[in-house]
């Protein structure tokens, strides 16, 4: 009952910035830790990003220093600023949530949750 939905992808030149972001409805959460994936065709998805709740704040290695994840608790909104993009970024990214809300039972219920993903394409 918690929806995400990604916006904010495109196409690129190397060396270019897109931001991209996440969106999540449905639900107040009493916890959400949000991460950004990505995924390329016959490959496993890749950890990129990730921010908790509280907001710290996790990244892969090959995105340090050019990417930054960040949080808008206001708008249930989690941002991925990235730049100096690289051909190897193309991906289709995909923002999960890792999430807890009470139910209408007042019930605590622990979940996860994935968006469908928006296509970064960076050219060379």
């Amino acid at each position: 009952q918690v929806q995400l939905m990604e916006s904010g992808g495109g196409l690129v030149q190397a060396g270019g910035s897109l931001k991209l972001s996440c969106l999540a409805s449905g639900r107040v959460l009493s916890r959400d830790d949000r991460g950004w994936y990505r995924q390329v065709p016959g490959k496993e998805r890749e950890f990129v990003a990730s921010i908790t709740t509280g907001g710290s704040t996790k990244y892969a290695d090959s995105v340090k220093g050019r990417f930054t994840i960040s949080r808008d608790n206001a708008k249930n909104m989690v941002n991925l600023q990235m730049n100096s993009l690289k051909p190897e970024d193309t991906a289709v990214y995909i923002c999960g949530v890792d999430g807890l809300y009470y139910n209408d039972q007042e019930a605590p219920v622990v979940f996860r949750s994935w968006g469908q993903g928006t296509q970064v394409t960076v050219s060379s």
